[in-house]
């Protein structure tokens, strides 16, 4: 069967007197082997000064001597073989090479592929180690971020408790303040309506006392007024409770009365009675003028002379006659 130039693979040209180099090649090996073996033997030979020391002791008759061994015949070249056997030896040589280099580019790939692929793995593992570090770095990294964030939101919560808790706390404060100061001013106000409903009641006490005392005087010996004259540079005044009184009574109110007058105007013929109105500890309960002495200005000096006396003197039994009048005339 006849192949096609396309299906053997490209050769380089064959060389000639190849065959020849090749037998002319064996033949020196064999020639180098054949004197390398000679060497070796004439080498392991026994030296002549050691035969010669035993020769000493023993003649040399006794001994014969060994002969070298003849030379070993160079075998002959074998015939050359012809031309077609030499081309097809050539050929089984290059198939035998070429196979070899193929199958060592094979290998050669393949372990350049294990090598690649297992490159290939170890860069694949190193990136999932590196994405896995990424990752866990991420996490973290997300992990304490959402601790200190969530210790942020407690903190503030902590402070917004507190600053609430203060905040209760001042209203509280506050409202307790607001509550001692109503109460403190509840007592006050209390206490001054207690005051004031106490001094109503003692006035109306004082002032029935008065009446009753009043009706009293009137039913046993009636109202009777007093004269009495001064000779005060500013005024002069008398003045007596009625049959209530002791008798030197109006000499104490003279003498209260008396230093308040404050006159400067004419002292002829002028004269004026109060009718005043007392509690029994000599309060001033009222001063009115019930007879006029013509003069306004004078009236108004005696009036204002009254009241400027005011508590009256209390009597010896210890209490201020409940009413009585007083005469005042300026001094001349």
């Amino acid at each position: 069967m006849i192949r096609k130039k396309s299906e053997y693979p490209l050769q380089p040209p064959r060389e000639r007197g190849t065959g020849r180099a090749f037998v002319f090649a064996v033949l020196m090996h064999l020639l180098l082997g054949f004197f390398l073996y000679h060497g070796i033997q004439w080498q392991n030979s026994t030296p002549e000064g050691a035969e010669a020391e035993l020769w000493t002791e023993v003649p040399d008759t006794a001994i014969p001597r060994v002969p070298s061994p003849p030379p070993v015949p160079v075998a002959p070249a074998p015939p050359l073989p012809d031309e077609q056997a030499d081309i097809a030896l050539q050929e089984k040589k290059r198939q035998q090479q070429e196979a070899a280099r193929q199958a060592q580019l094979a290998e050669q790939q393949r372990q350049q592929k294990l090598q690649a692929q297992q490159e290939a793995e170890a860069r694949r593992q190193q990136q999932l180690a590196e994405q896995a570090a990424q990752l866990a770095a991420q996490k973290a990294a997300t992990a304490k971020q959402k601790q200190q964030q969530q210790q942020a939101d407690k903190l503030k919560q902590q402070q917004l408790a507190e600053q609430q808790k203060q905040q209760q706390l001042k209203e509280q404060q506050q409202k307790q303040a607001q509550a001692d100061a109503q109460k403190k001013a509840d007592e006050q106000k209390a206490a001054k309506a207690k005051a004031q409903a106490d001094a109503a009641a003692q006035a109306k006490k004082v002032d029935a006392e008065r009446r009753e005392r009043l009706a009293q005087m009137q039913g046993m010996a009636g109202g009777a007024g007093s004269t009495g004259n001064g000779l005060g540079k500013t005024g002069t005044g008398s003045g007596s409770g009625g049959n209530a009184a002791s008798p030197g009574y109006a000499d104490k109110v003279r003498r209260v009365v008396r230093p308040n007058i404050s006159w400067g105007g004419e002292t002829e013929g002028l004269e004026t009675v109060i009718s005043v109105r007392c509690s029994p500890t000599g309060t001033l309960l009222s001063a009115t003028v019930s007879h006029s002495s013509g003069n306004p200005a004078w009236d108004d000096a005696a009036l204002r002379a009254v009241q400027r006396s005011d508590p009256m003197p209390q009597d010896i039994d210890g209490k201020t006659p409940a009413s009585f009048k007083i005469t005042l005339r300026p001094a001349g």
